[in-house]
């Protein structure tokens, strides 16, 4: 048996943004729309270290076959190691033998940033300008680089409270991106007057304050994904309208939701998934006054089609490396 390994920088050249977010807007489009087969995901907690450990398996009616192991650990951060490390493991959909192995954190990241940029293009104003991004880490990095690619924003500020983050994060995405990234001290400074907001933390205490957005704001939470997490305050889930990438694995995991819903400020059966709208069978924005949530907490889908598509390139451009087994 052979197996392809890629690597982040693989992935990279062998699936570009632009093309991510194409992925994504046709892996959410097959959830939505009953292509694909995607079982609720275990969540294994690790006391001793505030992790948690994600199994995740997904298969994407002609598009793939797979799972993806992946860890979560916050705690990384202050020690200088990534908070986010993972496999996902390729299969052949027609006879089931494992085909690749992908770097899992960079895919996560990777496929995250694509999916607030397939939800942005939809739902954001189109004359928006200005971008915030709270969280600098790997997701933070990926997140301005999905918006970046949808709208002509003159600058994404960027905050996390950790200084050294913030200019590590501008450094390094700076040349990859039109907008001007701008250092923000705050998570309010970076809020105010943006038109487009994304969160990427695990923190259990909201960033975004709802009486801070303006009309016509656009909001993507994907840093929180257990139900004790909470990046986004009740006030701004009780003044948008809300997007999720899975009706099932929001209600059950998705903080900033479930905390609203059982104050009674948001009601699960008037959220609608985010592949409703790619496949035209439901709204996006509807004027430019309505503030629009895209709430995601990653659904398996979006690493196996972006993983899939990732691998079939490499192999036609002589990317990644095999191993015989």
């Amino acid at each position: 048996m052979q197996l392809t390994l890629l690597t982040a920088d693989d992935i990279r050249k062998a699936l570009p943004m632009s093309d991510a977010i194409q992925v994504m807007k046709d892996a959410f489009a097959a959830l939505s729309c009953g292509r694909a087969v995607v079982p609720l995901r275990p969540v294994i907690p690790v006391p001793p270290a505030e992790g948690v450990m994600l199994v995740k398996p997904a298969y994407v009616e002609g598009r793939g076959l797979g799972a993806k192991l992946v860890s979560v650990f916050p705690r990384n951060a202050q020690v200088g190691t990534a908070t986010i490390h993972g496999l996902v493991v390729l299969v052949n959909p027609q006879t089931g033998e494992p085909t690749a192995l992908c770097d899992g954190g960079f895919l996560t990241a990777w496929r995250t940033g694509a999916a607030s940029g397939a939800a942005t293009d939809v739902l954001a104003r189109p004359e928006a300008s200005v971008g915030a991004v709270l969280g600098c880490g790997a997701q933070g990095r990926t997140q301005a680089l999905g918006i970046d690619a949808v709208r002509s924003l003159e600058e994404i500020r960027v905050h996390d409270r950790n200084a050294d983050a913030v200019a590590a994060l501008v450094e390094e995405i700076q040349p990859h991106v039109h907008a001007r990234l701008v250092p923000a001290s705050a998570a309010r400074e970076a809020v105010e007057g943006a038109d487009i907001v994304c969160t990427a933390t695990t923190s259990t205490t909201p960033v975004v304050e709802g009486r801070l957005l303006g009309p016509g704001t656009h909001l993507n939470g994907i840093g929180s994904f257990t139900t004790e997490m909470q990046e986004i305050d009740v006030a701004a889930v009780a003044r948008s309208r809300v997007f999720v990438d899975s009706l099932e694995s929001a209600g059950a995991e998705a903080g900033d939701l479930v905390i609203a819903a059982r104050q009674g400020q948001t009601r699960p059966e008037d959220w609608t998934e985010i592949g409703r709208v790619f496949e035209g069978a439901a709204p996006g924005r509807q004027d430019d006054a309505e503030i629009t949530l895209f709430k995601s907490v990653g659904v398996a889908v979006q690493d196996i089609a972006a993983g899939a598509l990732a691998l079939e390139r490499a192999r036609a451009r002589g990317l990644g490396s095999t191993v015989e087994f």
